[in-house]
């Protein structure tokens, strides 16, 4: 029997946290190693943070006056922070909440001291992890109850992407000031890191993919996507995998111990 393949694909670093926990939690579970699987790491897309003076300078001004800020990645977070170079606190004349999308990003923010000082930061989260999206965070932006004419939303993300929770701010009345703070480089279709894919066996491979914008430039490989599996922890990024052809396509909760878990099932099939 063909050895499976489990392919991540995502940026380097983030990739090989989710390995290691694949691996540990493997292991834990009892997989001997006859079973336990080839993990290939595929980063698709680099993250390349952004590092002018200008951009720094205009976040800081915007940050003066806003009413809220949202980061729409764990991306958006380390960028942002790394740009500009000192205490999130001091950036606002006022107290200002924060909204992220999901749990990942919740605990980017706790990385740098967000949400647990003295007196937290409000980090507004969507309660039910299957909603851990735009829609899901406007569910709960709308329990503020706020009018939003007289506010202004700070949204910090990548070049491109979604933009609908810009405009259903922008729709409702809201100033919406956006900040791209990265770009996604995509991993040259000519890079050595396609060679262990080249070589495994499609029909024994799972693909856990956690970025639209990363499927949509992998059909431009022209695999045989078409007898690969692939899992996908929301509906638009499970559309897209079967957009380019993926032959099984399966969603599961958002975060990493439901792609995990999701990984451990597939394995025992």
């Amino acid at each position: 029997m063909s050895k499976k393949t489990i392919v991540i694909t995502r940026p380097s670093g983030q990739a090989r946290q989710l390995s290691e926990a694949l691996q540990a939690s493997l292991l834990k579970s009892g997989f001997t190693q006859d079973v336990t699987p080839q993990i290939i790491s595929l980063p698709l897309l680099t993250i390349a943070p952004k590092g002018d003076d200008v951009l720094r300078g205009q976040i800081a001004t915007a940050l003066k006056t806003a009413d809220l800020a949202i980061f729409v990645s764990p991306n958006a977070i380390e960028c942002t922070m790394r740009l500009l170079e000192q205490s999130w606190q001091g950036f606002s004349d006022k107290p200002m909440p924060i909204g992220v999308m999901g749990g990942s990003s919740m605990a980017a923010l706790k990385n740098h001291g967000i949400g647990v000082e003295s007196h937290p930061t409000k980090i507004i989260l969507p309660q039910n992890n299957a909603q851990w999206d735009s829609e899901g965070l406007w569910v709960e932006l709308q329990k503020l109850n706020w009018d939003w004419s007289s506010k202004t939303v700070i949204i910090f993300k990548g070049e491109g992407g979604r933009d609908w929770l810009a405009e259903t701010l922008k729709n409702v009345g809201a100033q919406v000031k956006a900040f791209s703070v990265y770009a996604r480089v995509p991993l040259d279709l000519n890079s050595p890191a396609w060679d262990d894919i080249h070589k495994m066996d499609f029909a024994t491979s799972l693909w856990l993919l956690t970025s639209s914008e990363a499927v949509r430039y992998l059909g431009q490989a022209k695999l045989p996507l078409d007898i690969a599996t692939a899992i996908c922890p929301h509906h638009n990024i499970a559309d897209a995998a079967e957009q380019i052809g993926f032959g099984e396509v399966f969603t599961c909760e958002p975060g990493d111990e439901a792609l995990i878990a999701a990984s451990q099932a597939w394995l025992s099939i």
